[in-house]
């Protein structure tokens, strides 16, 4: 039991200090979708975060979303491809794209690619994935538009059939009051 427990010490030393001599970036991407409802015709907010958690650079960082076709979106704000020169080590960077979706139902949205120089001296080129929002729907502007409007129109139709409702019963209680009101009576006792 102890040689095993050797072993594995050795095994994980090993890998630790295989990668203590080599200084490379290492970027962690991510692909987030800013809005609780995604609406036909709306915008939809899209932002991209790459974090750098290597001791090195990244030099030469492209970020390449394909996910956003044009037949179902429309670019309404950034790029979806998008060239940083460099992201120093520990730092990170956003990039945010605001597209219009053309027409409704489910829709899936996928990872966007993110290719780098790991080092200066690197002359390979890293690629890496965002992380998926995953499969989202994409409401009608119509049902939309029915269960979140203000119903301005529908409340001032329900006001004037509402009138005659309150009108009629105020003017019977009115005519009556007028009807059947007492004279008022001057106070005895008061002196000039």
């Amino acid at each position: 039991m102890l040689c095993y427990l050797i072993l594995a010490l050795a095994f994980v030393g090993g890998v630790f200090s295989e990668g203590e001599g080599e200084e490379r970036a290492r970027l962690l991407a991510a692909k987030r979708v800013h809005n609780l409802y995604l609406v036909e015709g709306r915008d939809i907010v899209v932002q991209y975060s790459v974090h750098n958690v290597g001791q090195a650079a990244a030099i030469n960082v492209q970020l390449t979303d394909a996910g956003f076709s044009t037949e179902d979106f429309d670019i309404a704000g950034g790029q979806l491809q998008v060239k940083f020169d460099r992201i120093a080590p520990n730092a990170n960077v956003s990039h945010t794209v605001v597209v219009k979706p053309k027409k409704y139902g489910y829709f899936n949205f996928t990872a966007a690619e993110v290719s780098y120089q790991p080092s200066e001296e690197s002359a390979e080129i890293q690629i890496g994935y965002t992380s998926e929002p995953g499969e989202g729907g994409i409401i009608a502007f119509r049902d939309y538009d029915r269960k979140f409007s203000p119903h301005v129109f529908d409340w001032m139709i329900f006001a004037l059939l509402m009138i005659p409702a309150l009108l009629v019963p105020f003017l019977m209680w009115y005519n009556i009051k007028s009807k059947y009101a007492t004279v008022p009576r001057s106070k005895k006792g008061k002196s000039d």
